[in-house]
């Protein structure tokens, strides 16, 4: 292969590849390869110090780019990079789902859509499709609609449409679905043992809605399921994404591969193969993950070029992949308006979608009723490491608390009265709150039943007679006991609506 074939060939691999980077402006190299065949590039946390910042980023990027598909990790709820410093103003997926308002949901999708725009970005790697059917899921959670696959495929489908409608473009994930994992695939490689009947009537369902919905893009997930592939995940298999997601499901667009840095796709056996694998199984838009560097963006390059060099991967493959993204890079290519620029520049919520959002709470009568007795009770605040998927994101009324929404102003003066703990899994017990024992303790935290220290904390509380308010943020265990109160969410919206429920009920 001559010089000037094997450049040709290492740009159109380029054009496959989605990578992140460090920093809070977009690196020399990272400019210099979107001009050189790069479509596309990915923000995350790590890249945000604030929101004129992150929207001087993103303009940044779409002036050396205009034409590359700039995406972000968005998915409107506790997941968020647009609100990372500051936690979402939006719902979120469980709570929409509890809600059941449709429209709603499209309304959500719309504003996230308007708001990645407005920041420079024009992919949004959402919404979760998911069906959250085990509630051990330590990385899906909350991030999905809903355990049911009917009201998670109608909401699917319609934040799908919400988003679109503003120019903004979706990537709904994690097919064939992430929902029935006790894993996270940032950390290892979960295992759905379930046959393909199963996966039809329970996970297929929401991806199919997005298809019919529109979706120009699916994400995969990096879970390995023995029943339709014994030696790949999902990511990394041509049954599942050629055979399932192409023939079955019939989807014409992008397929794009979850980040390939986490363990589930490249634990075993590295990033740059684990990219001439995804390309072979028929992923089109690899995401590398969080920062890459310009060694490593060439080290991918050679990898793959020496993979068709030596017959494993087929040229042609890379060159279809190359040519899906670009024909998505080119839809993509939109300009948002004054008018809608100005409208994602609006946070404001109203009291009426606070109340909605509260009302949607499991156990709120008893939790009403618990307060007005308790209007004094001390508050514990539950320290629980986040997903990677979410990371440091401030969270629940401790987000509202720092950062406000106007109908919650006297509602945080208020919580900001009662006696306040924090504790953690290096808190010892009894937690320290023997002065409220007659005043009763509002314990707040997420996923409380997957954490011993947590569990055992309000044990102890209750085994002491302490009257005890469990208030669960993340998704709840089937089992009762430690959410008295489960509010499906953590945003900074979620919060707000918590705070008001808290500090509004009749005494």
């Amino acid at each position: 292969m001559t010089d000037v074939h094997t450049e040709a060939l290492r740009r159109t691999i380029r054009g496959t590849l989605m990578p992140g980077f460090a920093g809070f402006t977009p690196p020399a190299w990272l400019t210099e390869a979107l001009n050189d065949g790069l479509q596309s590039t990915c923000v995350y946390g790590e890249n945000v110090a604030d929101a004129a910042q992150l929207r001087a980023l993103g303009n940044a990027l779409r002036d050396a780019a205009p034409g590359a598909i700039l995406a972000i990790d968005e998915e409107g709820g506790e997941v968020t990079r647009l609100h990372y410093l500051t936690g979402s103003p939006y719902p979120g997926a469980a709570v929409l789902g509890r809600m059941n308002d449709l429209d709603y949901t499209a309304e959500i999708g719309a504003r996230v859509g308007r708001d990645i725009l407005g920041a420079g970005f024009n992919l949004a790697l959402a919404p979760d499709a998911d069906v959250n059917s085990n509630p051990e899921n330590p990385v899906i959670g909350t991030r999905s609609f809903g355990a049911d696959p009917e009201l998670a495929s109608q909401h699917t489908a319609a934040w799908v449409r919400g988003l679109q409608q503003t120019g903004a473009q979706a990537c709904p994930k994690h097919f064939p679905g992430h929902g029935d994992t006790t894993q996270d695939s940032h950390l290892a490689l979960p295992v759905v043992d379930v046959p393909l009947s199963v996966l039809e009537e329970r996970d297929l369902p929401p991806f199919r809605a997005a298809v019919a919905a529109g979706a120009p893009a699916i994400m995969t997930s990096h879970i390995l399921l023995p029943q339709l592939d014994s030696v790949n995940p999902a990511t990394l298999s041509r049954k599942i994404l050629q055979g399932l997601l192409r023939e079955q499901l019939g989807f014409t667009g992008v397929i794009v591969s979850d980040a390939l840095d986490m363990r589930g796709a490249s634990g075993e056996i590295g990033i740059p193969e684990a990219a001439v694998r995804a390309l072979r199984a028929g992923c089109d838009l690899l995401c590398l993950g969080a920062h890459t560097t310009p060694d490593q963006l060439r080290e991918i390059e050679d990898h793959v070029i020496e993979a068709i060099s030596s017959g494993r991967l087929a040229a042609s493959r890379v060159q279809e992949a190359q040519e899906r993204v670009r024909e998505l890079a080119a839809a993509s290519a939109v300009t948002p308006s004054a008018a809608a620029l100005a409208e994602a520049a609006q946070q404001e919520i109203s009291e009426l979608e606070l109340t909605r959002v509260a009302e949607s709470f499991s156990g709120v009568a008893v939790a009403r009723a618990w307060i007005a007795a308790h209007p004094e009770a001390a508050v514990i605040r539950v320290e629980t490491e986040a997903n990677m998927a979410v990371g440091r994101v401030p969270w629940g009324p401790f987000a509202a608390v720092e950062d406000p929404l106007a109908p919650t102003a006297t509602a945080v003066e208020r919580f900001l009265r009662r006696d306040q703990f924090t504790v953690d899994d290096h808190s010892p017990l009894p937690w320290p709150v023997s002065a409220a024992d007659s005043k009763g303790v509002i314990v707040i935290g997420r996923d409380l039943h997957r954490h011993a220290f947590a569990r055992e904390g309000i044990d102890a509380l209750r085994a002491s007679k302490i009257s005890v308010l469990a208030v669960e943020t993340g998704w709840p265990a089937s089992a009762p006991g430690y959410a008295d109160l489960a509010c499906y969410g953590a945003t900074r919206l979620v919060g707000s609506a918590l705070l008001s429920l808290i500090e509004d009920s009749p005494a």
